[in-house]
């Protein structure tokens, strides 16, 4: 089950890059402005997925996507450490929306679970993508 979730996971990454080269900034632009949007409103609307850690799920999806939209922005780029760069950048966004949470909105608070799920997200793409990078996969 884990080996085919991994392979999916790396052939939609693929399919995801293939389209985002020559869309990446514009996407990733909107991906941050709908994730900002949506991590300092007020998301009570949002589909329940039948467990008690929903919140940390849509955490993890969410800031594993930003990573891969990172990489292949920075893929366009002339940068060394792309795959690390895009994992640091996504943290320390990560962290920098949880603090902004409890400054700019009355109804959200912080939540160093919600950081730690970030992270997770973070990691599972980062290893995703040295995985495709190792396998070669086009």
């Amino acid at each position: 089950m884990l080996r085919k979730l991994i392979i999916y996971f790396l052939q939609t990454i693929i399919k995801l890059w293939l389209v985002l080269k020559r869309w990446s900034l514009p996407i990733l632009i909107i991906y941050v402005v709908a994730l900002t949007s949506g991590s300092l409103g007020n998301v009570s609307s949002i589909p329940k997925l039948g467990s008690s850690f929903d919140d940390k799920i849509y955490h993890f999806l969410a800031y594993a996507i930003l990573t891969v939209l990172l990489y292949s922005y920075l893929t366009l780029l002339s940068v060394k450490h792309k795959i690390v760069l895009s994992a640091s950048i996504a943290v320390i966004y990560g962290i920098i929306i949880e603090g902004l949470q409890s400054v700019l909105t009355d109804f959200r608070t912080p939540d160093y679970l919600d950081v730690l799920a970030n992270t997770i997200g973070v990691v599972f793409a980062t290893v995703m993508l040295i995985l495709k990078n190792k396998l070669k996969l086009k």
